[in-house]
């Protein structure tokens, strides 16, 4: 068998004795914090369907026909009502698909979020 070069070896690491010069790390717990939540708010108009503003509600805020129903001419009487509250990103994206579909289909119905 030919001489093959052989490899430098590493120390060992030298351990400590009887536990001097140990690290021990601790866990500390974390405290997540809830996200902060949004009200999203939709204003009467003179314009908009109320058929259209229960539709909505149904299709995006997940309302059975009657709770639709109620905050339809909650918004109707008091000119506006919360459809629901919802973390940050979520209540955005409601209020993007409302005013969308409501400029898709021509109507001016208004749609915002406020901090809870």
């Amino acid at each position: 068998m030919p001489d093959q070069p052989s490899k430098p070896r590493l120390p060992a690491p030298a351990r400590p004795s009887g536990g001097q010069g140990a690290v021990v790390a601790e866990r500390k717990a974390q405290r997540v914090r809830p996200p902060k939540m949004y009200q999203v708010v939709m204003l009467n108009d003179d314009y908009t369907p109320m058929e259209f503003v229960v539709m909505v509600l149904q299709q995006f805020f997940q309302r059975d026909l009657e709770t639709a129903t109620l905050i339809m001419l909650k918004i109707h009487h008091e000119g506006r009502a919360v459809c629901g509250v919802y973390p940050k990103d979520i209540a955005a994206t409601k209020v993007e698909l409302v005013v969308s579909t409501a400029r898709r289909v021509g109507h001016p119905l208004q749609c915002l979020m406020e901090a809870a």
